[in-house]
Protein backbone atom coordinates (compact mmCIF):
# COMPACT_ATOMS: atom_id res chain seq x y z
CA UNK A 1 0.00 0.00 0.00
CA UNK A 2 1.16 3.21 -0.68
CA UNK A 3 2.05 5.64 2.11
CA UNK A 4 -0.06 8.50 1.87
CA UNK A 5 1.27 12.20 3.05
CA UNK A 6 -1.01 14.10 5.04
CA UNK A 7 -3.28 16.76 3.42
CA UNK A 8 -1.35 19.79 2.18
CA UNK A 9 -3.02 23.40 2.92
CA UNK A 10 -2.84 26.04 0.08
CA UNK A 11 -0.20 28.74 0.45
CA UNK A 12 -1.14 32.29 0.73
CA UNK A 13 2.24 34.48 -0.50
CA UNK A 14 2.10 36.00 3.11
CA UNK A 15 2.35 32.09 4.43
CA UNK A 16 5.14 31.71 1.78
CA UNK A 17 6.90 34.50 3.00
CA UNK A 18 6.62 34.11 6.92
CA UNK A 19 8.03 30.38 6.29
CA UNK A 20 11.41 31.56 5.37
CA UNK A 21 12.96 31.67 8.81
CA UNK A 22 11.84 28.25 10.04
CA UNK A 23 12.36 26.42 6.82
CA UNK A 24 15.87 27.85 6.60
CA UNK A 25 16.82 26.94 10.12
CA UNK A 26 20.18 29.46 11.10
CA UNK A 27 20.99 32.76 10.55
CA UNK A 28 23.63 33.01 7.85
CA UNK A 29 23.79 36.43 6.84
CA UNK A 30 24.01 37.51 2.78
CA UNK A 31 27.62 36.78 1.66
CA UNK A 32 28.65 35.09 4.26
CA UNK A 33 28.18 31.43 3.14
CA UNK A 34 29.01 32.30 -0.53
CA UNK A 35 32.55 33.31 0.56
CA UNK A 36 33.05 30.41 2.79
CA UNK A 37 32.23 28.37 -0.22
CA UNK A 38 35.00 30.27 -2.03
CA UNK A 39 37.10 28.56 0.02
CA UNK A 40 38.78 26.32 2.57
CA UNK A 41 37.01 22.92 3.48
CA UNK A 42 33.29 23.86 1.99
CA UNK A 43 34.72 25.03 -1.24
CA UNK A 44 33.72 23.60 -4.07
CA UNK A 45 34.97 20.32 -5.65
CA UNK A 46 34.65 21.33 -9.11
CA UNK A 47 35.29 24.90 -10.46
CA UNK A 48 34.10 24.72 -13.77
CA UNK A 49 30.97 23.14 -14.45
CA UNK A 50 29.24 22.15 -18.19
CA UNK A 51 25.22 23.14 -17.66
CA UNK A 52 23.47 21.82 -21.01
CA UNK A 53 20.85 23.49 -22.00
CA UNK A 54 17.97 23.10 -24.85
CA UNK A 55 17.72 26.62 -27.24
CA UNK A 56 14.38 27.87 -24.97
CA UNK A 57 13.89 30.71 -23.51
CA UNK A 58 13.39 28.74 -20.14
CA UNK A 59 17.11 28.06 -20.56
CA UNK A 60 17.66 31.99 -19.37
CA UNK A 61 18.55 31.36 -16.05
CA UNK A 62 21.23 29.43 -16.50
CA UNK A 63 22.64 31.32 -19.45
CA UNK A 64 22.28 34.31 -17.33
CA UNK A 65 23.85 32.89 -14.77
CA UNK A 66 27.25 32.78 -16.54
CA UNK A 67 26.38 35.73 -18.61
CA UNK A 68 26.57 37.96 -15.55
CA UNK A 69 28.86 36.40 -13.57
CA UNK A 70 26.88 35.26 -10.66
CA UNK A 71 28.10 31.92 -11.06
CA UNK A 72 31.91 33.81 -10.10
CA UNK A 73 30.37 34.90 -6.54
CA UNK A 74 30.21 31.18 -5.70
CA UNK A 75 33.41 29.84 -6.57
CA UNK A 76 32.57 28.28 -9.77
CA UNK A 77 32.32 29.00 -13.86
CA UNK A 78 29.42 27.81 -15.37
CA UNK A 79 29.23 26.94 -19.26
CA UNK A 80 26.77 26.35 -20.79
CA UNK A 81 26.72 23.57 -23.64
CA UNK A 82 23.59 24.11 -26.11
CA UNK A 83 22.11 20.39 -26.68
CA UNK A 84 20.36 18.73 -29.70
CA UNK A 85 17.76 17.24 -27.74
CA UNK A 86 16.27 16.07 -24.27
CA UNK A 87 17.57 12.49 -25.28
CA UNK A 88 20.96 14.31 -26.00
CA UNK A 89 20.71 15.91 -22.39
CA UNK A 90 19.91 12.58 -20.53
CA UNK A 91 22.61 10.52 -22.37
CA UNK A 92 25.31 13.41 -21.80
CA UNK A 93 24.27 13.45 -18.13
CA UNK A 94 24.41 9.90 -17.26
CA UNK A 95 27.84 9.74 -19.02
CA UNK A 96 28.93 12.29 -17.45
CA UNK A 97 29.58 14.75 -19.91
CA UNK A 98 27.65 17.28 -18.44
CA UNK A 99 27.50 18.41 -14.89
CA UNK A 100 23.95 19.35 -14.45
CA UNK A 101 21.46 20.23 -17.12
CA UNK A 102 18.19 22.56 -18.04
CA UNK A 103 16.04 19.57 -17.86
CA UNK A 104 12.12 18.56 -18.34
CA UNK A 105 10.69 17.58 -14.63
CA UNK A 106 9.14 14.81 -16.11
CA UNK A 107 12.18 13.45 -17.65
CA UNK A 108 14.33 13.60 -14.37
CA UNK A 109 11.52 11.91 -12.09
CA UNK A 110 11.21 9.48 -15.67
CA UNK A 111 14.90 9.01 -15.32
CA UNK A 112 14.72 8.41 -11.25
CA UNK A 113 12.47 5.54 -11.91
CA UNK A 114 13.51 4.08 -14.84
CA UNK A 115 11.05 4.80 -17.24
CA UNK A 116 12.84 7.50 -19.84
CA UNK A 117 16.26 5.65 -19.66
CA UNK A 118 18.47 3.37 -17.55
CA UNK A 119 17.58 3.71 -13.82
CA UNK A 120 19.48 6.37 -12.20
CA UNK A 121 19.01 7.87 -9.07
CA UNK A 122 18.73 11.56 -9.89
CA UNK A 123 18.37 15.19 -8.45
CA UNK A 124 16.26 18.17 -8.96
CA UNK A 125 18.62 21.21 -7.02
CA UNK A 126 15.75 23.97 -7.90
CA UNK A 127 12.57 24.44 -10.35
CA UNK A 128 14.09 26.41 -13.40
CA UNK A 129 10.60 27.79 -14.69
CA UNK A 130 6.76 28.10 -14.37
CA UNK A 131 4.50 28.40 -17.07
CA UNK A 132 5.31 29.39 -20.50
CA UNK A 133 4.92 26.81 -22.94
CA UNK A 134 2.08 26.17 -25.43
CA UNK A 135 0.00 23.69 -27.73
CA UNK A 136 0.33 24.99 -31.51
CA UNK A 137 -2.17 23.35 -33.93
CA UNK A 138 -1.61 23.84 -37.72
CA UNK A 139 -2.62 26.00 -40.05
CA UNK A 140 -4.29 23.39 -42.54
CA UNK A 141 -6.35 22.53 -39.07
CA UNK A 142 -7.44 26.49 -38.72
CA UNK A 143 -8.25 26.58 -42.35
CA UNK A 144 -10.86 23.63 -41.93
CA UNK A 145 -12.45 25.40 -39.02
CA UNK A 146 -10.69 23.49 -35.87
CA UNK A 147 -9.78 26.83 -33.98
CA UNK A 148 -11.65 25.23 -30.73
CA UNK A 149 -10.59 22.08 -28.51
CA UNK A 150 -14.39 21.31 -29.00
CA UNK A 151 -14.05 21.15 -32.59
CA UNK A 152 -11.06 19.51 -32.68
CA UNK A 153 -12.27 16.75 -30.36
CA UNK A 154 -15.17 16.46 -32.71
CA UNK A 155 -12.91 16.09 -35.81
CA UNK A 156 -10.41 13.38 -34.14
CA UNK A 157 -13.57 11.32 -33.14
CA UNK A 158 -14.70 11.35 -36.84
CA UNK A 159 -11.59 9.75 -37.93
CA UNK A 160 -10.26 6.64 -37.72
CA UNK A 161 -7.66 6.26 -34.67
CA UNK A 162 -4.39 7.88 -35.79
CA UNK A 163 -5.72 10.31 -38.60
CA UNK A 164 -4.14 13.15 -36.37
CA UNK A 165 -0.73 13.61 -35.09
CA UNK A 166 1.19 15.58 -32.26
CA UNK A 167 4.82 16.21 -31.50
CA UNK A 168 5.99 16.59 -28.07
CA UNK A 169 9.67 16.37 -26.96
CA UNK A 170 10.21 13.48 -24.97
CA UNK A 171 7.61 10.67 -23.83
CA UNK A 172 7.89 11.52 -19.56
CA UNK A 173 8.81 14.74 -20.39
CA UNK A 174 6.53 18.09 -18.98
CA UNK A 175 5.22 18.96 -23.18
CA UNK A 176 3.94 15.36 -23.29
CA UNK A 177 2.23 15.77 -19.82
CA UNK A 178 0.47 18.86 -21.02
CA UNK A 179 -0.66 17.76 -24.30
CA UNK A 180 -1.92 14.26 -22.93
CA UNK A 181 -3.53 16.16 -20.30
CA UNK A 182 -5.31 19.13 -22.35
CA UNK A 183 -6.59 16.20 -25.22
CA UNK A 184 -7.94 13.75 -22.28
CA UNK A 185 -9.84 16.92 -20.91
CA UNK A 186 -11.55 16.72 -23.89
CA UNK A 187 -12.10 13.09 -24.18
CA UNK A 188 -9.46 12.12 -26.17
CA UNK A 189 -7.11 9.31 -25.74
CA UNK A 190 -3.77 10.94 -26.23
CA UNK A 191 -2.20 7.80 -26.78
CA UNK A 192 -5.16 5.41 -28.70
CA UNK A 193 -7.31 8.31 -30.74
CA UNK A 194 -3.95 10.01 -32.04
CA UNK A 195 -0.54 9.68 -33.06
CA UNK A 196 2.42 11.15 -30.64
CA UNK A 197 5.52 11.44 -32.50
CA UNK A 198 8.63 13.14 -30.67
CA UNK A 199 10.23 15.98 -32.09
CA UNK A 200 12.99 17.96 -30.76
CA UNK A 201 12.44 21.48 -29.92
CA UNK A 202 14.12 23.37 -32.65
CA UNK A 203 12.30 20.78 -35.58
CA UNK A 204 9.05 21.56 -34.38
CA UNK A 205 8.04 24.29 -36.98
CA UNK A 206 10.06 22.56 -39.90
CA UNK A 207 7.95 19.34 -39.08
CA UNK A 208 4.61 21.53 -38.72
CA UNK A 209 5.67 23.18 -42.22
CA UNK A 210 5.96 19.97 -43.91
CA UNK A 211 3.27 18.01 -43.00
CA UNK A 212 4.35 15.63 -40.53
CA UNK A 213 1.88 16.79 -37.98
CA UNK A 214 -0.90 18.74 -37.02
CA UNK A 215 0.09 19.87 -33.61
CA UNK A 216 2.35 19.82 -30.97
CA UNK A 217 3.64 21.21 -27.59
CA UNK A 218 6.62 22.80 -26.63
CA UNK A 219 8.11 25.67 -25.16
CA UNK A 220 9.13 28.97 -26.59
CA UNK A 221 9.89 30.86 -28.74
CA UNK A 222 8.87 28.00 -31.46
CA UNK A 223 5.10 28.59 -30.40
CA UNK A 224 5.35 32.09 -31.32
CA UNK A 225 7.97 31.01 -34.53
CA UNK A 226 5.13 29.09 -35.90
CA UNK A 227 2.98 32.05 -35.95
CA UNK A 228 5.71 34.74 -37.06
CA UNK A 229 5.99 32.29 -40.20
CA UNK A 230 2.33 31.29 -40.67
CA UNK A 231 2.61 27.83 -39.89
CA UNK A 232 0.42 27.78 -36.86
CA UNK A 233 -1.77 29.35 -33.91
CA UNK A 234 -1.55 29.31 -30.20
CA UNK A 235 -4.69 27.16 -29.51
CA UNK A 236 -3.53 26.52 -25.74
CA UNK A 237 -0.93 27.71 -23.07
CA UNK A 238 0.24 25.22 -20.70
CA UNK A 239 -0.65 27.80 -17.96
CA UNK A 240 -4.34 27.61 -19.02
CA UNK A 241 -3.98 24.16 -18.20
CA UNK A 242 -2.00 24.43 -15.11
CA UNK A 243 -1.83 28.07 -13.80
CA UNK A 244 2.11 28.31 -12.37
CA UNK A 245 2.78 24.76 -13.46
CA UNK A 246 6.40 23.59 -12.32
CA UNK A 247 8.23 23.39 -16.13
CA UNK A 248 12.17 22.85 -16.39
CA UNK A 249 14.44 21.88 -13.33
CA UNK A 250 17.91 22.16 -12.74
CA UNK A 251 18.86 18.60 -12.23
CA UNK A 252 22.00 16.22 -12.32
CA UNK A 253 22.46 12.76 -11.19
CA UNK A 254 22.11 11.59 -7.47
CA UNK A 255 25.64 10.20 -7.35
CA UNK A 256 27.18 13.74 -8.51
CA UNK A 257 25.48 15.33 -6.28
CA UNK A 258 27.22 13.34 -3.44
CA UNK A 259 30.49 13.27 -4.86
CA UNK A 260 30.31 17.23 -5.27
CA UNK A 261 27.71 18.93 -2.33
CA UNK A 262 29.95 22.21 -2.05
CA UNK A 263 29.59 22.44 -5.79
CA UNK A 264 25.61 21.52 -6.08
CA UNK A 265 24.90 24.11 -3.71
CA UNK A 266 26.83 26.82 -5.19
CA UNK A 267 25.85 25.94 -8.64
CA UNK A 268 22.17 26.32 -7.41
CA UNK A 269 23.07 29.52 -5.65
CA UNK A 270 24.38 30.97 -8.87
CA UNK A 271 21.04 30.05 -11.09
CA UNK A 272 19.04 31.18 -8.28
CA UNK A 273 20.45 34.67 -8.12
CA UNK A 274 20.24 34.96 -12.04
CA UNK A 275 16.24 33.84 -11.99
CA UNK A 276 15.98 36.57 -9.36
CA UNK A 277 17.75 39.22 -11.54
CA UNK A 278 15.30 38.40 -14.56
CA UNK A 279 12.46 38.68 -12.29
CA UNK A 280 13.35 41.87 -10.90
CA UNK A 281 12.05 44.25 -14.04
CA UNK A 282 11.09 44.58 -17.47
CA UNK A 283 14.25 45.93 -18.58
CA UNK A 284 16.02 42.68 -17.01
CA UNK A 285 13.82 40.48 -18.90
CA UNK A 286 14.45 42.73 -22.31
CA UNK A 287 18.26 42.44 -21.91
CA UNK A 288 17.79 38.45 -20.78
CA UNK A 289 15.58 37.98 -24.05
CA UNK A 290 18.68 39.65 -26.03
CA UNK A 291 21.43 38.06 -24.31
CA UNK A 292 19.51 34.34 -24.75
CA UNK A 293 18.80 35.02 -28.51
CA UNK A 294 22.21 34.97 -29.67
CA UNK A 295 23.73 32.58 -31.82
CA UNK A 296 25.66 30.35 -29.12
CA UNK A 297 21.74 30.02 -27.34
CA UNK A 298 18.37 29.71 -29.53
CA UNK A 299 20.07 31.79 -32.49
CA UNK A 300 16.99 33.61 -33.33
CA UNK A 301 15.56 37.33 -33.70
CA UNK A 302 14.95 38.41 -29.93
CA UNK A 303 11.52 40.50 -30.99
CA UNK A 304 10.52 36.50 -31.02
CA UNK A 305 11.77 36.03 -27.62
CA UNK A 306 10.47 39.42 -25.84
CA UNK A 307 6.94 39.57 -26.20
CA UNK A 308 6.02 36.45 -24.40
CA UNK A 309 8.89 36.51 -22.40
CA UNK A 310 7.08 40.19 -21.15
CA UNK A 311 3.43 37.84 -21.19
CA UNK A 312 2.45 39.30 -23.92
CA UNK A 313 0.76 37.02 -26.21
CA UNK A 314 -0.97 36.82 -29.53
CA UNK A 315 -2.71 33.52 -30.68
CA UNK A 316 -2.20 33.92 -34.53
CA UNK A 317 -5.96 33.98 -34.74
CA UNK A 318 -6.28 38.03 -33.93
CA UNK A 319 -6.47 37.69 -30.58
CA UNK A 320 -4.04 39.35 -28.04
CA UNK A 321 -3.51 39.34 -24.12
CA UNK A 322 -1.41 40.11 -21.26
CA UNK A 323 -0.72 36.97 -19.79
CA UNK A 324 -0.80 36.79 -15.76
CA UNK A 325 0.45 33.59 -15.67
CA UNK A 326 3.44 34.17 -18.12
CA UNK A 327 6.81 32.33 -17.38
CA UNK A 328 8.01 33.19 -14.87
CA UNK A 329 11.94 32.41 -13.32
CA UNK A 330 11.61 33.70 -9.22
CA UNK A 331 8.43 35.43 -8.09
CA UNK A 332 9.55 35.37 -5.00
CA UNK A 333 11.08 32.25 -4.71
CA UNK A 334 7.74 30.67 -5.42
CA UNK A 335 8.80 29.35 -8.76
CA UNK A 336 12.61 28.70 -7.35
CA UNK A 337 11.28 25.83 -4.59
CA UNK A 338 11.48 21.98 -5.52
CA UNK A 339 8.02 21.47 -4.42
CA UNK A 340 7.35 18.27 -3.39
CA UNK A 341 3.75 18.11 -5.18
CA UNK A 342 5.18 19.25 -8.06
CA UNK A 343 7.43 16.25 -8.34
CA UNK A 344 4.83 13.93 -7.52
CA UNK A 345 2.07 14.80 -10.21
CA UNK A 346 4.55 13.86 -12.64
CA UNK A 347 4.56 10.45 -11.11
CA UNK A 348 0.94 9.94 -10.74
CA UNK A 349 1.26 10.93 -14.69
CA UNK A 350 3.33 8.96 -15.30
CA UNK A 351 1.12 5.99 -13.55
CA UNK A 352 -1.87 7.29 -15.71
CA UNK A 353 0.08 6.66 -19.03
CA UNK A 354 1.22 3.58 -18.35
CA UNK A 355 4.77 4.31 -17.52
CA UNK A 356 5.16 2.95 -14.09
CA UNK A 357 3.57 -0.32 -13.46
CA UNK A 358 2.47 0.26 -9.96
CA UNK A 359 2.08 2.98 -7.71
CA UNK A 360 5.49 3.85 -6.16
CA UNK A 361 5.37 5.79 -2.33
CA UNK A 362 4.53 9.09 -3.91
CA UNK A 363 5.83 11.47 -1.74
CA UNK A 364 8.96 9.15 -0.52
CA UNK A 365 10.07 9.28 -4.05
CA UNK A 366 9.46 12.87 -4.61
CA UNK A 367 11.86 13.10 -1.62
CA UNK A 368 14.78 11.47 -3.37
CA UNK A 369 14.63 13.40 -6.65
CA UNK A 370 13.65 16.76 -5.03
CA UNK A 371 17.35 18.26 -2.96
CA UNK A 372 15.46 20.40 -0.79
CA UNK A 373 18.64 20.45 1.60
CA UNK A 374 20.95 21.87 -1.73
CA UNK A 375 18.29 23.90 -2.06
CA UNK A 376 17.78 25.82 1.63
CA UNK A 377 21.51 26.26 1.84
CA UNK A 378 21.85 27.65 -1.22
CA UNK A 379 19.49 29.95 -0.76
CA UNK A 380 20.78 31.14 2.58
CA UNK A 381 23.94 32.04 0.69
CA UNK A 382 22.01 34.41 -1.43
CA UNK A 383 20.28 36.35 0.51
CA UNK A 384 16.61 37.23 1.23
CA UNK A 385 15.43 34.56 -0.39
CA UNK A 386 11.57 33.29 0.94
CA UNK A 387 11.40 29.72 1.90
CA UNK A 388 7.54 28.37 1.95
CA UNK A 389 6.41 27.06 5.38
CA UNK A 390 5.56 23.76 3.63
CA UNK A 391 7.28 21.40 0.97
CA UNK A 392 3.41 20.97 -0.65
CA UNK A 393 1.37 23.67 -3.07
CA UNK A 394 -2.35 23.32 -3.48
CA UNK A 395 -3.41 23.69 -7.08
CA UNK A 396 -6.54 23.64 -9.41
CA UNK A 397 -6.08 22.53 -13.24
CA UNK A 398 -8.17 23.27 -15.91
CA UNK A 399 -10.85 20.37 -15.51
CA UNK A 400 -11.31 21.73 -11.99
CA UNK A 401 -9.39 19.45 -10.14
CA UNK A 402 -7.29 20.35 -7.08
CA UNK A 403 -4.05 18.60 -6.76
CA UNK A 404 -2.14 19.16 -3.54
CA UNK A 405 -0.38 15.73 -3.13
CA UNK A 406 -2.59 14.59 -0.37
CA UNK A 407 -3.95 11.66 -2.03
CA UNK A 408 -1.78 10.78 -4.89
CA UNK A 409 -3.37 7.41 -5.44
CA UNK A 410 -7.38 9.05 -5.28
CA UNK A 411 -6.28 11.77 -7.66
CA UNK A 412 -4.96 9.30 -9.65
CA UNK A 413 -8.28 6.57 -9.47
CA UNK A 414 -10.20 10.49 -10.48
CA UNK A 415 -9.55 9.88 -14.15
CA UNK A 416 -11.57 8.12 -16.60
CA UNK A 417 -9.21 8.42 -19.44
CA UNK A 418 -6.13 6.43 -18.90
CA UNK A 419 -3.62 4.09 -20.39
CA UNK A 420 -3.47 0.22 -19.24
CA UNK A 421 0.62 -0.30 -18.06
CA UNK A 422 2.57 -2.64 -20.73
CA UNK A 423 2.99 -6.16 -18.72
Amino acid sequence: MSHQPKKAPALSRRTFLQGTAALTGSLVLPGLMNSVWAAGSDAPELKTLKVGFIPLTDCASVVIAAAKGFDKKYGIRIVPEKQASWATVRDKLLSGELDAAHILYGELCGLHMGVAGPQTPMACLMTINQNGQAITLSNQLRDAGITSLSALQQHISANPPGTYTFAQTFPTGTHAMWLYYWLATAGIHPLQQVRSLVVPPPQMVVNMKIGNMQGCCVGEPWNQRAINENTGFTLATSQQIWPDHPEKVLGTCGDWVTAHPASARALTAAVLEAARWIDASEANRRETAQIIAGRAFINTDASIITGRMLGRYENGLGQQWQDTHGMRFYHDGEVSFPWLSDAMWFLTQHRRWGLLKTDPDYQAVARQINRIDIYKQAAAAVGNIPLPGSDMRSSVLMDGKRWDGSDPVGYLNSFSIQQPARS
